[in-house]
């Protein structure tokens, strides 16, 4: 594999993960968390045929790590321009560039562009939280277009998911627990139907604070609820569990 260095910007760093894979970041824009590997380790992928799509790509950490389980063509679609540079100098620096594109765009028009029912599987790590007046106008417009309902809302991805995926494609995202009611009856008015649910905790005793969710397109009633996944141990190290689903 080629690990030839692409340029970087004076604010930009080459992390690792798992000794695998190399990731662009910047302290100017969001940094990719555990929650894009987890939902990238987590999603059901299709091995050797058919095509992957990733919606709100950021520095292409969630295709990467896709493309270390999947021989299938993979796009990511990032609005941001920073980002979307960052993540197609990623995919150069990982050799990845003959199964990763990276297209700078609206994931809202996504179905016009790529096509209705084409892809067997689409992920997103999308904004978190919905967005007052008073944060739209003062963060980091980096920062609120991560965290924050900025660029596209759980209406619009699931919206997205349902139209690109083929019948009984899969779509998968990871979220804040306290929202699955609302994820769910989202992705229901699209057809997406949840199949498999895992939830995240930081700590023993702690509250999740992340869910990942499997849906399928068109499919049938009956949820599988996976095994929940500890991140820390008492002892405040990463848990054997963690780091097996980590990679």
């Amino acid at each position: 594999m080629n690990k030839e260095t692409p340029p970087l910007e004076k604010d930009e760093r080459i992390d690792r993960i798992n000794d695998e894979l190399s990731i662009i970041q910047s302290s100017s824009v969001f940094s990719f968390s555990i929650d894009s590997v987890l939902l990238a380790r987590f999603t059901s992928v299709a091995k050797t045929r058919g095509e992957m799509m990733d919606l709100g790509t950021g520095n292409g950490v969630v295709p990467l790590v896709l493309s270390s389980r999947s021989a299938v063509s993979i796009t990511g679609l990032e609005i941001q321009p920073r980002l979307a540079d960052m993540a197609r100098r990623s995919v150069e620096l990982n050799a990845c560039t003959s199964q990763i594109k990276i297209d700078e765009g609206d994931l809202r028009k996504a179905p016009e562009v790529y096509g209705r029912g084409r892809f067997d599987v689409v992920t997103s790590n999308p904004p978190y939280f919905r967005s007052s007046q008073k944060e739209l106008q003062n963060e980091n417009p980096h920062l609120r277009a991560a965290r924050h309902e900025y660029y596209s809302t759980l209406e619009d991805i699931a919206h997205t998911a349902g139209q690109l995926l083929r019948d009984r494609g899969k779509f998968s995202l990871c979220y804040r627990p306290e929202r699955l009611a609302e994820v769910i009856q989202t992705c229901a008015r699209h057809r997406l139907e949840p199949k498999r649910l895992q939830l995240i905790h930081p700590a023993p005793g702690k509250e999740a604070n992340l869910m990942l969710l499997e849906m399928m397109k068109n499919g049938g009633a009956g949820l599988s609820v996976e095994p929940p996944l500890t991140v820390f141990d008492e002892a405040r190290t990463y848990t054997k569990e963690f780091l097996a689903q980590y990679g």
